[in-house]
């Protein structure tokens, strides 16, 4: 396919979260064209030491912006539990492990990895809450097990990394899309679907279904 949508995200960038329902949406929309959608993760952040109550409180800032913002849920109770290590790797990763096995399987497991970080307040990054998940969707257990300890997906986690930093983008969401080799920004941060499903609509009609 020459044509395709590209989502560069962070399962623990909370804009992301809020973009959740507003990227379903116009990857529906893209898909009745014939247009598919490639997840990409981004590394927003890895962290060393566990959060302190300081760096909590400016978090939840963020969780504020957002859910007053587009309306996800958030638990601001009980989120961001303590001990968590702001460390987006590992469910940047779970994300790639799942797009190994089954591409499909990303997009659920995304959700499934965001609803349980922001409403949830599960600590999506260990390793068993993240197989868990991935169980839960009937992602075979063993199997992503392997393959997300493996240095194979380490790597691959890298180099989407490497590939969202190579084009400039430091913020998420980002959504790309893609024509012959060329890239159309279609938005670098949260935009509502009232401005993005026009300006999708007038790209697929000058032939992103090509």
């Amino acid at each position: 396919m020459s044509a395709q949508l590209i989502y560069v995200m962070d399962p623990m960038c909370s804009w992301c979260w809020g973009f959740e329902p507003v990227l379903q949406r116009l990857g529906e929309q893209a898909a009745r064209a014939g247009v598919g959608l490639r997840l990409v993760v981004g590394g927003l952040r890895r962290e060393q030491e566990p959060m302190d109550a300081v760096g909590r409180e400016r978090i939840l800032g963020y969780w504020r912006d957002v859910q007053a913002a587009t309306g996800q849920a958030f638990d601001f109770t009980s989120g961001l539990p303590q001990g968590l290590v702001y460390d987006t790797e590992p469910a940047c990763r779970a994300l790639v492990t799942a797009r190994g096995l089954d591409a499909a399987s990303a997009w659920p497991l995304a959700r499934s990895i965001q609803k349980a970080f922001y409403q949830d307040a599960l600590d999506i990054t260990q390793a068993q809450v993240l197989l868990g998940l991935a169980t839960e969707l009937g992602l075979p257990r063993e199997a992503f097990a392997s393959r997300f300890d493996s240095v194979a997906a380490r790597e691959e986690t890298q180099q989407d990394f490497a590939w969202a930093g190579n084009l400039g983008i430091a913020g998420f969401p980002t959504l790309l899309a893609k024509r012959k080799g060329g890239y159309a920004l279609v938005t670098n941060g949260y935009q509502p679907l009232e401005a993005l499903e026009p300006l999708l609509g007038r790209w697929l009609e000058q032939g992103g279904h090509a």
